[in-house]
């Protein structure tokens, strides 16, 4: 097991402004209306902070590469295959539009496991966003690094089935289609430059994935914005956790859900053809 010691409890700090010009671009991606208040709606903090290396310090996946200097926030593993497997936020306080942003960022820690498909590494990561002087929204962030496929598996996730997603027991369902322009302004948006997103000879020929691969935390805002077309409400929410399931491929139907129960609500992100994208929970504000 390689000593990951030197990462522990490094931390990192970027600086932002949420400016109007991107609320009106986010909401456009999402084709919604802008909030009346003109503050983010909750999930926009995914846009801000964003990763900024140059295009020349990019890896062949299109994520930064990663290397042993000190400036490094993780260490430069070798599993080529990135995902964000999961992540929790506590919505603490609003981010008017105009504020200045920092977001400081902790690595927790870094695992190695085994996994069916081989070896794995988790590292989970603390994030605090502040908007001025208040703290908005804390979280975590947990990334799961595995090799790539070898030559000759089958295309991640299997074809779709014959089975359907069935509504009933949910209180709230809404279908979307994330389109390839989605991905694309979402990447935009986050400045994420994995090439999984947009690059599909690269995502079905190199990654093994059967198309453009959807983004996780996109998959989350559109679980977060569910909760909002429900509940009436752009903060209704005071916690939101998320769990990657299975890749949800570009073209293909997402089917969104939310019931209640008795610690609050429980999300979730379908195929057609039933199979679970993601789970997730929230708790409302008291």
């Amino acid at each position: 097991m390689a000593d990951y010691t030197a990462w522990i409890g490094r931390e990192e700090l970027r600086r932002d402004v949420l400016i109007a010009s991107l609320l009106t671009r986010w909401c456009a991606t999402l084709d919604r209306a802008e909030p009346a208040d003109n503050a983010a709606p909750q999930g926009l903090h995914w846009c801000l902070c964003t990763p900024d290396a140059a295009t020349a310090m990019l890896g062949p996946d299109g994520h930064p590469r990663r290397d042993d200097s000190p400036g490094s926030l993780l260490p430069p593993l070798p599993l080529e295959r990135r995902m964000w497997a999961a992540g929790s936020a506590e919505f603490l306080a609003p981010i008017p539009c105009d504020s200045v942003i920092e977001r400081r960022s902790r690595v927790l820690s870094i695992t190695e496991k085994q996994g069916g498909t081989g070896p794995l590494v988790f590292a989970e990561l603390a994030h605090e966003t502040f908007a001025g002087e208040t703290l908005a929204v804390r979280e975590t962030q947990t990334l799961v690094y595995r090799d790539a496929p070898p030559p000759g598996s089958p295309p991640a996730p299997p074809p779709l089935g014959e089975g359907r997603f069935d509504p009933a027991g949910w209180d709230a369902v809404r279908e979307v289609l994330p389109t390839a322009a989605l991905l694309f302004r979402f990447s935009a948006l986050t400045f994420n430059t994995h090439r999984i997103h947009y690059d599909h000879p690269y995502a079905t020929g190199t990654e093994g994935y059967r198309g453009l691969v959807v983004h996780g935390p996109l998959i989350a805002t559109l679980l977060l914005d569910l909760a909002r077309r429900t509940l009436g409400s752009e903060t209704a929410l005071a916690k939101f956790s998320f769990r990657a399931v299975s890749p949800a491929v570009a073209d293909e139907p997402l089917h969104l859900a939310l019931k209640r129960d008795e610690a609050g609500f429980i999300l979730a992100a379908h195929a057609a053809d039933g199979r679970q994208v993601m789970a997730a929970k929230a708790a409302p504000r008291p």
